[in-house]
């Protein structure tokens, strides 16, 4: 079975938190039989800093951003068995929505893949003639990154045949437990790209705790934080490519975990980030949100925080002894239920059974 999958970049995590979930979920498809193709625009720097070289598992087409370059890219889903087309591509967004509608064969299986559901929702009530809106009747399933109940019926609300959630999982050959890296030691280290509807629950939770708790050592990865006042305990680092994750996670006593407004307003979705720090045994901290005990045992397998009082007050308590028991019990939970492999079993079912309904309507 053929997949055309147009994305962000699978080959580069730089300013693009959605790669592990795409190779996670990607490499397990092929493992039942799938054959895709990414297509990613060479844009934002992304090939620049790439993580991780083309896989076996997945071939990748690098397109130019031009208009020449969005019509080769499209030549690739008339071949295809089901093409996706993923939010947050960055480049011709709507142009390769309505592409992947109009070039698809007649058979094939279109799929709008939302990896920001919150904020795609949040546009399409905005904008009544949003062009994904206009679209929905003709796409035969969405997949959301996360979300829940809340972000299902929205979509179901907003015209979508189905909308399904696929969570973020753990891919335990990329993220697991590896020897601290002392560069890297922090009380409390925090992951994440600085975006407009994150950055005021980073002052709440991180930074405010590094004011309340100035002996301790606070570590700050991802892009876009230059120039940003901080806490003279806070040590920022720039981009933290994947093959540097399980050291970050590995290294600091407790790793936080903070949800976008949009994400922390409608739905709950964990992070990539979320598995990540399990994968690698990390004891995490992570703000409250409805849904957390679906993924994780407050207290037992995760320390939750209601603000930055609360993770100062985490840290205080938390002794080397209990951040790894908490760390441990967190990776055996998500090896056991919250793995890629899990993700793609459910995935491949829903998949076969939207082609066949879409054969059978192309049929009628």
């Amino acid at each position: 079975m053929r997949i055309a999958f147009y994305g962000s970049s699978l080959l580069s995590s730089y300013w693009n938190g959605a790669a592990t979930y795409y190779r996670g979920i990607l490499r397990d498809l092929a493992a039942r039989g799938y054959e895709t193709t990414f297509l990613e625009p060479d844009a934002f720097g992304r090939q620049q800093n790439r993580d991780i070289d083309p896989p076996d598992w997945c071939a990748v087409q690098v397109w130019p951003p031009t208009e020449a370059g969005l019509r080769q890219a499209l030549d690739v889903a008339a071949q295809a068995d089901i093409v996706v087309k993923a939010s947050g591509v960055g480049v011709f967004d709507d142009a390769l929505l309505a592409g992947m509608v109009r070039t698809a064969r007649p058979d094939a299986l279109r799929i709008f893949w939302d990896v920001d559901a919150p904020a795609t929702l949040a546009d399409m009530r905005a904008l009544p003639e949003h062009p994904l809106r206009a679209a929905l009747p003709q796409i035969d399933c969405v997949l959301t990154y996360g979300g829940g109940p809340p972000v299902v019926e929205a979509y179901r609300e907003l015209g979508a045949r189905r909308c399904v959630t696929v969570y973020n999982a753990l891919d335990p050959d990329t993220h697991h437990p590896v020897p601290p890296d002392p560069v890297l030691a922090a009380d409390l280290s925090f992951l994440a790209n600085r975006l407009p509807d994150r950055e005021a629950r980073v002052e709440a939770f991180f930074l405010r705790a590094a004011e309340l708790a100035p002996g301790l050592r606070f570590l700050l990865g991802g892009s876009g934080w230059a120039g940003k006042p901080m806490p003279p305990n806070v040590r920022a680092i720039g981009h933290v490519p994947t093959a540097s994750h399980n050291a970050f996670n590995a290294s600091a006593r407790a790793v936080l975990n903070v949800a976008r407004d949009s994400m922390a307003k409608t739905g709950f979705s964990p992070a990539t980030r979320v598995f990540e720090a399990a994968g690698a045994g990390a004891c995490l901290i992570t703000d409250a949100w409805t849904g957390l005990d679906l993924f994780l045992k407050p207290h037992a397998e995760v320390l939750v925080a209601r603000d930055g009082a609360d993770v100062a007050a985490h840290l205080a308590a938390l002794t080397p002894e209990r951040a790894r028991a908490i760390g441990a019990a967190a990776r055996s939970r998500v090896l056991a239920e919250h793995s890629y492999a899990q993700r793609g079993a459910a995935l491949d079912g829903v998949l076969r059974a939207e082609l066949s309904r879409r054969r059978d309507r192309s049929a009628a």
